[in-house]
């Protein structure tokens, strides 16, 4: 099966031709083998919706060399609160996506990139665990003062794959596991995964997870207070997700940077000290969350390429489960495994419906 894959992103459209073949493990029939072929178009400003027509015909230039696709993944926008799946583009999910919540977020754009260029292949397009992606536990949301509720924001597209991946890495299927999956770069998020279900998640940017890069971590309530008194609550939200963390403590948030001064760098040194406990906190904290002991804890996203610290972290939590590490975002590959899923049958394409309105994520 061959998929052509659209990741819409603030300086490029991430493309990929992904050639997707059954497992070779009857045991594990989601453990798909994807091959990718990658590209990428530039941008000089972050896509709108105006610019779907442009960029479509760009997209369709740039792979006509590409094997004829049986299907279009693009990644999945704020569609309102929804399950976990693969959803079928259709043209009112597309028009909700450009028109409805934050409508500017260039993640918006995939599934309407996706439906323009499936209708020119005469194939079907998919979107894969939406940004907006929310099946938290009902006592997960509470926060213990009345009106004030959490949302699943964390790193959903990611964090999915990758606890599948561990699951199949320990022998099992997603569904019949429980997975923390500590997404760490600039920004960060820990999520635990109960039988394939997201039931908790620290949050991600100003709403919670640990420090990143750019990320704070959680801030003492007084202090964040006196913060958005001095500074403004709308300069507070855009220094805590991304003016702090690495950035804050180290002057920098270039990774290999960062990496490199650590050995004799004392400021490296106490804010690398600072994210390891934070992110074996926040593991401890969502293992708390399920019902028995997690079968594994995945690291991903940028600073998993860190070794030094991974195996920090390692050391720290390998009594609580095995500690799997699989670096970087797989974004792309995300999306190309949830269309072949639904391409080789494993899994069935949801019909989305528009929330009530007003409804927020």
């Amino acid at each position: 099966m061959i998929a052509h894959v659209i990741n819409p992103g603030t300086s490029g459209v991430k493309l990929a031709c992904a050639v997707i073949e059954p497992s070779a493990n009857a045991a594990l029939p989601g453990q798909l083998r994807v091959t990718l072929t990658r590209d990428e178009l530039g941008l000089t400003a972050p896509p709108t919706a105006q610019d779907v027509p442009e960029l479509v015909r760009r997209i369709v230039e740039c792979t006509r060399e590409w094997a004829a696709p049986d299907a279009i993944v693009g990644r999945g926008g704020l569609i309102g609160k929804v399950s976990a799946g693969i959803y079928a583009v259709t043209p009112e999910l597309a028009a909700y996506a450009v028109d409805g919540e934050r409508a500017q977020l260039p993640g918006n754009l995939g599934g309407p990139l996706a439906l323009a260029v499936a209708q020119v292949h005469g194939v079907p397009a998919y979107i894969v665990d939406p940004q907006s992606v929310d099946e938290l536990l009902p006592e997960a949301r509470e926060t213990g003062l009345r009106g004030v509720r959490r949302a699943a924001q964390f790193h959903a597209l990611n964090a999915r794959v990758v606890a599948r991946r561990a699951a199949h890495e320990i022998g099992k299927r997603l569904p019949e596991s429980r997975v923390v999956v500590a997404h760490l770069g600039a920004t960060t998020s820990v999520t635990a995964f109960e039988h394939g279900r997201a039931i908790d998640t620290t949050g991600t940017g100003p709403d919670g997870g640990p420090m990143g890069a750019l990320q704070s971590g959680p801030m003492p309530t007084r202090r964040l207070v006196a913060l958005a008194r001095e500074h403004g609550d709308d300069r507070v939200l855009q220094i805590l997700a991304a003016e702090s963390g690495f950035l804050s403590l180290a002057g920098s948030a270039n990774l290999k940077d960062l990496e490199a001064r650590a050995p004799s760098d004392p400021e490296v040194q106490a804010a690398a000290a600072a994210f390891v406990h934070q992110v074996c906190k926040a593991i401890g904290e969502q293992t708390g969350a399920l019902g028995g002991r997690p079968d594994a804890i995945a690291i991903t996203g940028g600073i998993a390429r860190w070794d030094d610290l991974v195996d920090r972290i390692e050391r720290r939590l390998a009594w609580i489960a095995p500690v799997l590490v699989i670096p970087g975002e797989l974004e792309l590959e995300a999306l190309a495994e949830g269309a072949g899923r639904v391409l080789l049958g494993l899994e069935g394409a949801i019909e989305w419906t528009a929330p009530p309105r007003n409804a927020g994520t």
